[in-house]
Parts: structure tokens; sequence; C-alpha cells
């Protein structure tokens, strides 16, 4: 998707032009994959733009780096100071934010060490429903991969890190390219692990399923957000293992994530799903709690304006 400019993205401490936010060709970062970032959003509630769940986002990019082995430079308070103030400075009521850290310049090898600078910025911009606007009502087609889950003891999947994203990078397009809409990988064992850009669940009487972190799955902020609404909502809920037999045979199947949001599965490698109650109940409970509409999240935002 094509990238709509914003007027300023923070970089290191300040706000520059959207066009002047450039880092060196040789940073570590870019050759080696010592990234770590966040996808975040920004609403608008009847109180003004708010961001959803910023400083869970925020304490997790910080934990991503960590378990890499280097240091996010500012503090949670810090780093959603200056996510505020990009947002004001940009003017959005609604966009989706980029938080990214990664190993900067000066150095060349795979190895890096402590002490070697890390870069920070913040980007925001205005993208609509990351799977399409009529994918939440529609539902999505969806195809298994041929690639495997990144392996906890090759890549740790609980770092959010910009190099684990080839891995996505490679289902999503190959699933592009035959017809699909998203990717779902399987981890080494051949139990569900996630999709490319998202958490996966599957509903069968009445009880809602998602994969565990153990099966190489992040450990979703949204993925949290639906299981808490699933709870509010009366409907059981198990984290448990699930093979791609239990998804073909699943009531319905749906995914979610920040950037796409609540949405329903239509198809499983060419095996009808399709959207049912429960997955408009949380698509409904989600939508009322990122837009403030529903007080009993509110807790949940934070207003750009104070």
């Amino acid at each position: 998707m094509a990238l709509t400019e914003a007027d300023r993205i923070w970089m290191g401490g300040t706000l520059v032009p959207w066009a002047d936010a450039k880092v060196h060709v040789l940073s570590h970062g870019l050759h080696y994959g010592t990234g770590v970032l966040e996808g975040t959003r920004v609403h608008l509630t009847p109180r003004g733009p708010a961001v959803f769940r910023l400083d869970d986002h925020l304490r997790r990019f910080r934990e991503s780096a960590h378990i890499l082995g280097f240091e996010v430079p500012y503090d949670v308070p810090a780093l959603r100071a200056a996510t505020l103030e990009l947002v004001a400075a940009n003017g959005h009521s609604e966009c989706y934010l980029r938080h990214l850290a990664h190993i900067g310049y000066g150095e060349m090898g795979p190895a890096f060490r402590p002490e070697m600078a890390v870069e920070v910025s913040i980007a925001g911009w205005e993208w609509r429903a990351y799977l399409g606007d009529e994918s939440a009502e529609r539902g999505i087609r969806l195809a298994t991969s041929s690639w495997r889950r990144n392996d906890p003891n090759a890549l740790p999947p609980a770092a959010k890190a910009t190099a684990g994203y080839l891995n996505a990078a490679l289902a999503k397009t190959a699933a592009l390219q035959a017809g699909y809409d998203e990717a779902l990988l399987l981890n080494a064992d051949g139990y569900v692990s996630e999709c490319s850009a998202a958490n996966i669940f599957a509903v069968r009487d009445n009880v809602l399923y998602t994969p565990p972190a153990s099966a190489g799955a992040l450990r979703g902020i949204t993925q949290d957000t639906v299981l808490t609404l699933a709870a509010d909502l009366g409907l059981p809920v198990r984290v448990e293992n699930l093979l791609r037999s239990d998804l073909y045979t699943a009531d319905e199947v749906l995914i979610c994530g920040t950037a796409a949001g609540v949405v329903p599965v239509a198809s499983l490698d060419d095996r009808a799903v399709g959207a049912g109650s429960v997955t408009r109940k949380l698509q409904a409970a989600y939508t009322a709690a990122v837009t403030g509409t529903d007080e009993r999240y509110t807790h949940w935002l934070t207003r750009v304006h104070g």
C-alpha cells in the first residue's frame, strides 16, 4: 500500500520534515535486521483523538529490544510524550503509528554491542484497514503458507523484531501472488502459529480459541484486547495449540491486529468458513473500545490533547 505522507516524523528527539527523515545506508539495522518496531493506532473518540493502548505498545517496544540485547534510549513516559507531540504536530484525528528502534551507523559485521548507537523514530500516517475496507464485512481468503513460523530458538517471536518480518513478508507475498488475501503460518511442529501480521482465533461451540505464544505467535496486544472483550461478553476463551484441521472445522475463524482490526476469515485453503455471531459481537465490542464509546475501556485510551 502506498504511504500517505504527513508533515513530520519524530527522530531522536526532534520533529523533522517527512522527506528529511533519513538514515545512513550503512546503518547496522538495514543490513542485519537489528531493530524492533511497534504498530499503534490513533482513533477519533467523543473527546478527540486518542491512541489505543499506547503504554502497552511502548512497554513491548522496549521489551523487544531487551530480548534482542540492546536498549531503547527513551523510557515509556518520554516515548509517550514524543508520540503525542507527533500526532498533534501532524494534525491527525486518526492515523497509524510506527515506532522503530534500530542499531545505527558506526560499525559493520553482524555482531553488535550494547554501547552501539540506537536510533529511534516515530512516524504517523493515514492508513485505512490493512486488509481493505471491505474485509471487515465480507471476510478474507486465507491460505496456509509453505513457509514455517520462526522457531523460538532461531529468532525469538516474542520480540517484535524487524528481522522476523522477512518470514512474514515471504509468506504474505506468496499468498498474494496465489490470489489470497493473507497467509497462515504453522510452526515446525505443524501447529497453527499466526498470520503474517495478525493473530488468529477459532470459534467452536461458542468457545473462542487462539494459539499460545509457545506456538510461535506474538503476544498480540489486539489479541489480548479481543480475549478481554470476549470474557466480558461471557464467551469462554481457551489459549491452546490448534491444528490446521481445527480451523477447517471451526464454526468461525477470525484474525486481529492493530493494522487489520478484527476481521472474519471467509475461507482457509479454499474451504469456506465465514463470519458468525461471535465474530460480529467481537467486531462491535472492539470498535466501541477503540473509539471510546464503551466507557469500560477508556483506561486503554491515551488522549492526544490531554
